[in-house]
């Protein structure tokens, strides 16, 4: 199995096999809330219009996204797992559109297979991936805005690649280095509104879940995700 760690959007588009596209904070920690939460579906959208037209045309469906971390106008949620929870959102439907996630997802075109990466269901992902035995893993880092390389996103992937090579790994002191970093805005008393303190306990706790999320095109031309337990 060859396993490649790559970043933003150059990585997303040069990935190839089964690959996992990696936003720790916080689009793909937020879809795994989502989804323990009982929502029916998640729809992954790059584009803020096409969310808002979906919508139109599905007025049912929950809106949730953000741009530079803050919430969209006119949006249900925002990007933070925190504003969701106790949350009674079963048999919901999910539009997502953020910053960095949702566009990995968008360029990932070479992919053989999506699956969406977070520290919530990291041992999950290793886990599906061993079953899978693919001849390449593409662990691919969207980074802050995929301008950016993310602490977070990094840790995330050297701790899936660390699993699957069965190598010891010490997570929680660079879990605790991320509140002076690429996390610090979590702990900024002028950001709670967008960035709440509890996202990161939220994005930080890891191998809370025993599923994974696959992203596939269905024949409405939208990625669809599927949940997927191991």
């Amino acid at each position: 199995m060859n396993i490649q760690i790559l970043h933003l959007l150059d990585g997303a588009k040069a990935a190839t096999g089964l690959t996992v596209i990696i936003d720790v904070f916080r689009a793909f920690s937020f879809e795994c809330y989502l989804t323990a939460s009982g929502v029916r579906e998640i729809l992954p959208v790059g584009s803020e219009a096409l969310s808002r037209s979906i919508k139109e045309d599905n007025p049912d469906y929950l809106l949730a996204g953000e741009r530079h971390g803050d919430k969209l106008p006119g949006f249900d949620f925002g990007n933070s797992p925190a504003q969701t929870e106790g949350l009674d959102l079963a048999g919901k439907t999910v539009v997502h559109t953020t910053s960095a996630g949702t566009q990995g997802i968008e360029n990932a075109l070479n992919a053989d297979e999506i699956i969406t990466g977070s520290l919530v269901n990291a041992a999950a992902i290793a886990r599906y991936i061993r079953s899978k035995d693919p001849e390449t893993v593409s662990l691919v880092g969207m980074g802050i805005e995929t301008k950016r390389i993310a602490d977070e996103d990094l840790l995330c992937a050297e701790y899936i690649r660390s699993l699957l090579l069965e190598e010891p790994f010490d997570l929680q002191p660079r879990i605790e280095a991320l509140k002076k970093t690429s996390g610090a805005r979590f702990f900024d008393p002028a950001r709670q509104a967008n960035n709440p303190q509890r996202d990161f306990e939220l994005c930080t706790q890891v191998d809370r879940f025993d599923f994974v999320l696959q992203v596939s095109r269905h024949e409405d031309g939208l990625n669809h995700t599927k949940r997927i337990d191991i």
